[in-house]
């Protein structure tokens, strides 16, 4: 029979004759591996939701598809082949983008950040209206050339969308100026603020986003001068197979990437963090697991007449040492499926009522975002079953050994005296 082992596990486990102290022990020993798998699933959880809403908020900025010259900062648009690019399958919009440093200055506050020059299809491209907490994106008012500002940038100017000021900005002149006219150093021109952009304290700390002619003549460029090209693709569509495509027909002169690999250092230390919280969790589970070998140990001496009369009947060291395994599992099993239960409820209250809040306002959620995963879930559940089944096997091993020993040692000496006799 082989299910034999688990049906006398579970009678040493659940029958109504056994409730005593080893059921209040081995009850313990379940809520001590309940407990750390309910903090790894909440937290791995959390890790997910903080994850997601990265990604989401750099969509909002970053482009899916992103190609730079593979040495310098600047390219000519012509020396990219942009009519195969367009025909690339899930391509569905492409822009460019012109980006420099430059020095900001409002009213009697000066500021250095980077301007960030777009054309007239960089909102269809990426979603930056969605960034927007105050006035409105809008690059052009008339012949006006209007710039959105980033919040940090906006907080250290004192940059307000309903004063009639403007932002004046400094940018180096290409080649050599006079010592004395030191204005012959630098280009200068004014812009109007329409609008505020919030995304993170780095990108809206650093950025002010401008009308791509606005930038071409602070640095004195020709009308093909780029620093990037940008790309919507499809929904649905592989950015990765798309990424490869166009890296074949832009050849080694250009730097493809996808919107992962532009933040590719960030996401990874995101994954380690992961990683590292659950080993260290995990640490915590296998020594809180070895309260399930004071159960057994419990259960193997309350038990141990009728480990002697399965002996007597027969039964092979293999079968006992099975049974008590079984035990151990059970009683582990019972704890990951609590601590599941309990981690999965904690998630979904958290996603609907968002109970929890996050310290501060300076984020863009007030409350801590929370994701399950399923392939998460079926880590703790291998990594606690596997734990469990360790534990218990090693426990057993040594204690069957020698019970086991000194009971069929017994069972022979009675015998010995009864022919004797």
């Amino acid at each position: 029979m082989p299910n034999l082992p688990l049906l006398f596990a579970r009678r040493y486990l659940f029958s109504r004759k056994s409730l005593s102290v080893i059921n209040i022990i081995s009850g313990v020993s379940a809520l001590t591996v309940a407990v750390p798998v309910m903090a790894m699933v909440i937290l791995l959880s959390v890790f997910n939701g903080f994850d997601s809403l990265i990604k989401s908020m750099y969509r909002n900025f970053d482009p899916e598809i992103r190609i730079t010259a593979a040495e310098g900062k600047f390219f000519d648009r012509n020396t990219l082949p942009l009519s195969e690019i367009r025909n690339v399958e899930g391509v569905e919009e492409t822009g460019f983008t012109l980006e420099e440093n430059a020095l900001f200055e409002y009213g009697d506050k000066q500021y250095i950040g980077s301007i960030l020059g777009v054309d007239s299809l960089y909102d269809t491209v990426v979603p930056i209206r969605n960034m927007v907490v105050q006035g409105e994106y809008r690059p052009k008012f008339g012949d006006l050339d209007q710039a959105l500002i980033g919040q940090g940038v906006a907080y250290n100017l004192t940059v307000g969308t309903t004063l009639l000021e403007p932002l004046v900005v400094y940018m180096p002149r290409r080649g050599t100026g006079s010592p004395l006219l030191p204005v012959s150093f630098y280009r200068k021109k004014t812009i109007f603020p329409s609008g505020i952009f919030a995304l993170d304290n780095e990108t809206d700390s650093r950025y002010v986003i401008a009308p791509i002619g606005f930038v071409r003549e602070l640095l004195e460029y020709g009308p093909e001068q780029v620093s990037s090209a940008i790309l919507r693709l499809a929904p649905g569509s592989d950015p990765d197979r798309v990424r490869a495509r166009i890296a074949g027909i832009a050849g080694d002169d250009f730097r493809v990437q996808t919107s992962y690999q532009q933040k590719e250092s960030l996401y990874r230390i995101m994954q380690y963090e992961k990683w590292g919280i659950y080993f260290i969790i995990l640490m915590v589970l296998v020594i809180a697991s070895f309260s399930i070998v004071g159960s057994l140990i419990m259960i193997i001496i309350d038990k141990q007449k009728d480990t002697e009369t399965l002996i007597t009947l027969g039964a092979e060291r293999k079968l006992i040492r099975r049974i008590f395994v079984r035990e151990g599992m059970l009683i582990s099993g019972i704890g990951m499926a609590a601590g599941l239960v309990l981690g999965i409820a904690v998630c979904l209250l958290q996603q609907h009522f968002g109970w929890i809040k996050m310290a501060g306002s300076s984020f863009l959620v007030d409350a801590y975002p929370v994701e399950i995963e399923t392939t998460d879930l079926l880590g703790i559940v291998l990594s606690v079953g596997a734990i469990g089944w360790a534990i218990s096997r090693f426990t057993v091993g040594r204690l069957i050994s020698a019970r086991t020993g000194s009971a069929a040692g017994t069972n022979i000496s009675s015998d010995s005296e009864s022919k004797d006799a």
